[in-house]
């Protein structure tokens, strides 16, 4: 009896070693590579996944511009997305009705006139509405990308969009690496200049 057990223990093991290496090989064999462009595309989009584009999310959105699609279609994007687009793809950037970058909104929720829906928390792509059934909502404002899809479902018009102030956190911090920045030692005489690059 027990050597028919360890018979089907190893039968077992010798046959998930066979299956295993079978699929290690098709893995490897059979990998579909992705389209390096796409990547690079999603890259350059806001991944707000807001759907303003009219796709689910910002990577289907990358797919279908490499699949040729129009690249003008990212509303919070602004123009600056949709020119670095076109500079990766080598095309001339077109024309658009959105002018220059977007301010930066986030949503507010008036406390007061909520009333517990949850209609908002199903519209927003990124979880940054929390609350519950018959309680009111706020919203998680580093969560929020200001995509405005909770605003229309809104029964009782309480959530608006509100513009983002800029303080230490959300400061434009980046260096110019081209900057020159003199350095003068004061106990010697001479004079030592830093460059940037």
């Amino acid at each position: 009896m027990t050597s028919t057990v360890y018979l089907i223990l190893i039968i077992i093991a010798a046959l998930a070693l066979i299956f295993g290496a079978i699929l290690g090989f098709a893995s490897i064999k059979l990998k579909v590579e992705a389209d390096p462009i796409v990547e690079k595309i999603d890259a350059l989009l806001p991944q707000s996944q807001c759907g303003q584009c009219g796709y689910p999310g910002c990577k289907p959105y990358a797919e279908a511009i490499a699949n040729g699609d129009e690249i003008t279609k990212c509303i919070p994007g602004g123009q600056t997305v949709i020119i670095n687009i076109a500079e990766l793809m080598g095309v001339e950037p077109p024309s658009s009705d959105i002018n220059g970058d977007p301010i930066p909104m986030v949503a507010f929720i008036n406390e007061e006139m909520c009333i517990g829906c949850t209609k908002c928390i199903q519209a927003c792509p990124v979880d940054a509405i929390i609350g519950t059934n018959k309680a009111m909502h706020t919203i998680i404002p580093d969560l929020c990308t200001g995509c405005e899809l909770c605003v229309p479902p809104c029964p009782t018009d309480c959530i608006s969009m509100i513009k983002v102030e800029k303080n230490i956190d959300n400061w434009n911090w980046k260096f110019d690496p081209k900057l020159v920045i003199p350095i003068i030692n004061t106990t010697t005489t001479q004079k030592k200049i830093i460059k940037g690059e």
